[in-house]
C-alpha cells in the first residue's frame, strides 16, 4: 500500500455517495492493521466546502470531494486493490490536512 492510493469504498450502500478512500498514512508506519484515510465524496453531496479543506479531485472520469474532516483509520484487510494513485494532488491533499489541523 502507498501514500495516496485510491481505494474503493469497501460498505457497497455507501458507494453512491462516498464512491472512494484515499489514503493518506505516512509508509513509513506500514506496520500497523489499520491506514489512515480521506473519504472521496460526491460533488452532488458536498455542497458545502471549506476553502483548502475541500478539495476537487479526479479518479478516474469521476470528480471528487475530499471530506478532510471526516478523516479515519480504516482496517487493511478492507483496502483492496488500489484503483488510482492523487500523488499528482500531493499539494492539495497536504494543503486540507494542514487546514484541519493548523499547521499553515
Amino acid at each position: 500500500m502507498a501514500r495516496f492510493d485510491v481505494f474503493a469504498n469497501p460498505t457497497v450502500a455507501e458507494r453512491k455517495h462516498t464512491p472512494y478512500f484515499v489514503d493518506v498514512q505516512n509508509d513509513y508506519i506500514n506496520a500497523l492493521a489499520t491506514r489512515v484515510v480521506i473519504p472521496l465524496r460526491s460533488e452532488s453531496v458536498m455542497t458545502l466546502r471549506a476553502r483548502n479543506l475541500n478539495p476537487s479531485v479526479t479518479v478516474g472520469t469521476a470528480r471528487v470531494v475530499l471530506d478532510t474532516a471526516a478523516l479515519g483509520a480504516v482496517p487493511m484487510s478492507a483496502l483492496r486493490k488500489p484503483v488510482a494513485n492523487l500523488g499528482t494532488a500531493r499539494l492539495e491533499i497536504q494543503e486540507a490536512l494542514d487546514t484541519l489541523f493548523g499547521s499553515f
